[in-house]
C-alpha cells in the first residue's frame, strides 16, 4: 500500500538509509532539504526534493501539501544555540502538519532520564514533547546512538582509535551507553 511521504533528514545517517528503504517500498516521497542539489544524486528520479528549511519554516507549507506520514529526522546539534533552533524547527513542524491534515508525524528521538541527562538527549526530547503537543499523531521512536560506519558517532570513535590508543578522560565522560546498529 503506497502512502505520500514527507522525509527530512534525508542526507543524514539513519534519514539517507530510510529514503532508499522508502523508494524501494514504492512510496510517493517528498524530501525538505536546505540544499537540494545535495540531496538530487542520492535521489531516484521520482522522489520529489522541495527546497527549505525547518527552522526557518520556507518550504514547509508546500513540502506538506497531500502528505500521509511526515518523518522527522532532523537535528541542530552541530549549531550555536541548537536548543532554541531545534524548538523552533519543532513548532514549525507541527504547525505545518496540522494546516496540510497530515495524517501522523513519526520522530527519532532519544533516551535517557534523570538528574544525569545532558543537554542534547534534554533537547531531543523537548523536540519529541513540542511535536505531540499537536492535534497530528506522532509516533516517538527513543534510540540510543544508532551507530555503522558513516554515521557520525561511528567515524568519531574510530578517528578517536586511530589517533589516541590511549586516552584519559574526566568521571563525566564515562556515561554507559547501549549503542544500537542502524
Amino acid at each position: 500500500m503506497s502512502r505520500t511521504v514527507l522525509l527530512t533528514g534525508a542526507t543524514g545517517y539513519v534519514g539517507g538509509r530510510l529514503l532508499h528503504r522508502l523508494e524501494e517500498r514504492g512510496d510517493t516521497i517528498t524530501c525538505l532539504a536546505r540544499t537540494p542539489d545535495n540531496l538530487e544524486p542520492r535521489c531516484k528520479p521520482t522522489t520529489r526534493i522541495v527546497k527549505g528549511d525547518v527552522i526557518s519554516g520556507e518550504g514547509l507549507d508546500e513540502a506538506m501539501q497531500g502528505i500521509d506520514v511526515a518523518y522527522f529526522l532532523v537535528h541542530s546539534m552541530g549549531t550555536h544555540g541548537y536548543h532554541k533552533s531545534e524548538r523552533q524547527a519543532a513548532r514549525n513542524f507541527a504547525a505545518a502538519a496540522e494546516r496540510a491534515g497530515v495524517k501522523r508525524i513519526i520522530y527519532l528521538g532519544a533516551l535517557g532520564r534523570g538528574k544525569y541527562i545532558s543537554r542534547h538527549l534534554e533537547s531531543r526530547q523537548e523536540v519529541g514533547r513540542l511535536l505531540r503537543s499537536g492535534p497530528v499523531p506522532v509516533i516517538e521512536f527513543r534510540s540510543s546512538v544508532i551507530i555503522g560506519s558513516g554515521s557520525l558517532s561511528f567515524e568519531m570513535v574510530r578517528a578517536l582509535v586511530d589517533r589516541l590508543p590511549v586516552m584519559v578522560w574526566p568521571k563525566w565522560v564515562d556515561t554507559p551507553t547501549q549503542p544500537i546498529g542502524i
